[in-house]
């Protein structure tokens, strides 16, 4: 075994957005290095005295101004030992869902810039960050179908539609918006609010909202969100 190994450990950060219709993510544009100029996925190198989620909080903080505190762990890249020009780097990805519209992105420490990205419209990026971003969009869309978490992608309060079309975009496909409204008020998860859409024409719509608290206490007596498209 070496005992001159320089392994370096690194977390990328995939988040999610999602507004009028299209799916979201945040990207950085790097300032210094081999891959200057090029767009990335926010990360870093794990330093000594922190764990891998306060690395990940850290850097997305440091590039982004972005808070979030949930992550979920997603993938280690590391086969491809020439993944990062400068060392052997491996890297371990974590992926959220946010309402991006509560955010206000700012380019800061290695960032030279800082922008939310149609998920069509990815360009060419840094390192092996479309196929950590190829692998995040995966996820996305087979957690799509057994846990209800597309509610993280809308606001508090939303139209049954933006949650149908929400489903749609994300799984690039029409779905039966009919049996779709029928299955997802038979789990009792979601409610309607006194709240209306504001509209400026046409008869407004109630708004619903996502009862986390009676989902998180059926699913301890057993029960399993499942949706399944054709």
């Amino acid at each position: 075994m070496s005992q001159n190994q320089n392994i370096r450990i690194a977390v990328d950060a995939i988040v999610f957005g999602y507004q009028n219709n299209k799916v979201y993510v945040l990207l950085i544009q790097q300032k210094f290095g081999s891959e200057q100029a090029y767009w990335a996925l926010p990360g870093g190198l794990v330093q000594e005295n922190e764990t891998l989620k306060e690395a990940v909080e850290r850097e997305l903080k440091e590039e982004t101004n972005v808070e979030i505190n949930y992550f979920e762990q997603l993938y280690t890249f590391g086969d491809d030992i020439h993944r990062d020009s400068r060392n052997r780097v491996i890297s371990v990805a974590y992926f959220a869902l946010v309402d991006s519209s509560k955010f206000k992105i700012k380019a800061d420490s290695d960032a030279e810039n800082v922008q939310w990205f149609e998920i069509n419209e990815i360009p060419e990026l840094a390192f092996d960050h479309n196929l950590i971003l190829k692998k995040a969009v995966e996820r996305l869309k087979a957690k799509l179908t057994y846990q209800p978490i597309g509610f993280d992608l809308l606001q508090k309060e939303f139209l049954f539609s933006e949650l149908e079309n929400l489903y749609c975009t994300i799984l690039e496909k029409e779905i039966d918006r009919r049996n779709f409204r029928k299955k997802i008020l038979s789990f009792g998860i979601i409610e309607e609010t006194e709240h209306f859409s504001p509209v400026k024409s046409g008869r407004p719509a109630k708004l619903f909202r996502f009862n986390k608290q009676k989902y998180n206490a059926l699913q301890k007596k057993g029960f399993h969100f499942e949706i399944k498209f054709a």
